[in-house]
């Protein structure tokens, strides 16, 4: 019979632990499908600084791609999440150390105006499909872009059949908001041009591999030591359970505890909680 999700966490698994990754959207807060309102979840607020009193690392990191990482931190901090800006992470964070290691100087970004911030900080040329010359890049950046249009489909295509590799912040279908399951734009865009010119994609978001090294060389731990924290079996506890990190599934976005004790093995938590005071719950009786 296959394992179920625990309800109570084993303390073996827990004493692993040596940093905290906490996806966003339906495990800390719920927005509104614009991006513009933000509801904190329970817990939330308790349980980040219960992590921070107690000296144990932890880090955001969101598939959102829309804000640069200072940006996104800022407006957390005013809902009362204690999120330094080196602690909010974003798959244009990762793009950025990826790109870099693989010698890419100039790329054409498919997104908002904050998608390619992080690339630009890493000293990684950017320019949109409006440019003359876009095609003379060495990669294409699909992010956060609700305003895509045929155009920038076109023009993502003309530079890869020129030789530029293809890189997504997200390959997820939806999100979860407080009106529901948003679609995410990336998934959509991304689909166009891989039907167009069949090339691999390279993953810089959750759940690839490249987000938990990111995630753990920021927390200075193994990545097997990283608690992950999230709301998605195809997300957070797919790529915890690819890099061996702990899983901890929450109820309070896209996932409720049927779905989660229905998943296969490869998508399922260590660990489901109903919301993160429970999450709390355990770490003050660690303390006690």
């Amino acid at each position: 019979m296959a394992r179920r999700p625990l309800t109570t966490p084993p303390l073996r698994t827990l004493a692993r632990i040596r940093g905290y990754m906490f996806d966003l959207d339906g495990t800390l807060l719920l927005s509104d499908r614009s991006l513009g309102g933000y509801e904190v979840l329970p817990g939330a607020i308790d349980v980040l600084t219960t992590l921070a009193k107690q000296q144990m690392p932890y880090v955001v990191l969101t598939n959102g791609s829309a804000y640069p990482p200072a940006e996104q931190a800022a407006k957390l901090r005013k809902l009362g999440l204690p999120v330094a800006d080196a602690q909010m992470l974003t798959p244009s964070s990762v793009t950025a150390a990826v790109m870099s290691r693989q010698g890419v100087q100039r790329a054409l970004v498919l997104g908002s105006p904050g998608v390619g911030h992080a690339l630009r900080e890493a000293g990684i040329a950017t320019c949109t499909a409006a440019d003359a010359d876009h095609r003379e890049v060495q990669a294409v950046y699909v992010g956060w872009h609700p305003d895509c249009n045929m155009k920038d489909i076109e023009a993502a295509c003309n530079a890869i059949w020129n030789g530029a590799k293809l890189y997504t912040a997200s390959d997820v279908p939806f999100f979860a908001t407080k009106q529901g399951r948003s679609m995410g734009y990336s998934y959509a865009i991304i689909g166009a041009i891989k039907r167009m010119t069949r090339v691999p994609v390279i993953l810089t978001g959750k759940p690839s591999l490249h987000a938990l090294r990111f995630v753990a060389a920021k927390l200075g731990v193994p990545r097997t030591a990283v608690g992950v924290v999230g709301d998605d079996p195809l997300v957070e506890m797919q790529m915890a359970r690819r890099g061996g990190a702990v899983g901890m599934g929450v109820t309070t976005g896209v996932t409720n505890a049927a779905m989660w004790a229905a998943q296969p093995a490869k998508q399922r938590p260590d660990w489901v909680l109903q919301s993160l005071a429970e999450l709390q719950q355990v770490l003050n009786e660690r303390t006690a």
